[in-house]
């Protein structure tokens, strides 16, 4: 098992960080929030879970060890891959899925893409025991902003240096774009928000 990646960024995309390693040039799959948090050029370290498939191999990257620890326990979930456990991720922090998991939040989960109201029940049902409870409220979304996007969109301004206020004015800028998204497949699209929230906050 690879547990991190240690090294300088080189590319980074929504979804993905490439991490130069000395003689490879490793590529992380990422939430939109972990992605905003490195610039090229920085030295990072990443914790890591490897997933092997037919296909290929792949290296998902997390902000920590919780988040990794989360991303390998829903996949026990019978119908839940790799994807969709970064779907989780990056809609939800670890602590606000541990809530909606305990809470029988089923309309929470439901927020996540590709998660219908049976899968969120079947989380609901095969995780309840095993998440254990939220750890604290740290990176959540400020207060009055709720969960969901609005947390990923505010933990990745926020780690790009805006402050929580000037955070919570860009959410509330971009939410009628989330809202009309409502309903369409792959809503809310997490790395359009983000790159929204930005532009309202050089406009300003």
């Amino acid at each position: 098992m690879i547990d991190f990646l240690r090294g300088t960024v080189t590319s980074v995309r929504p979804d993905r960080i490439v991490i130069d390693i000395g003689p490879l040039g490793l590529t992380a799959m990422c939430t939109p929030a972990a992605a905003l948090s490195v610039r090229v050029g920085e030295r990072v370290e990443l914790t890591t879970s490897l997933v092997i498939r037919e296909d290929g191999w792949t290296i998902y990257g997390f902000l920590d060890s919780d988040e990794r620890t989360v991303f390998e326990q829903v996949q026990t979930v019978s119908g839940v891959g790799p994807r969709l456990a970064m779907g989780l991720l990056a809609t939800l922090s670890p602590d606000e899925l541990r809530t909606a998991i305990a809470r029988d939040d089923l309309a929470t989960l439901t927020k996540v893409s590709g998660v219908g109201r049976k899968g969120a029940s079947r989380l609901v049902l095969e995780l309840k025991d095993k998440l254990g409870p939220a750890l604290g409220t740290a990176g959540s979304a400020p207060a009055g902003l709720g969960g969901g996007w609005q947390a990923s969109v505010t933990a990745g301004l926020t780690s790009l240096g805006w402050s929580a206020k000037e955070a919570e004015q860009a959410v509330l800028a971009v939410a009628p774009m989330a809202e009309s998204s409502e309903g369409e497949p792959g809503s809310p699209d997490i790395a359009a928000l983000l790159k929204a929230a930005l532009r309202s906050l050089d406009r300003s």
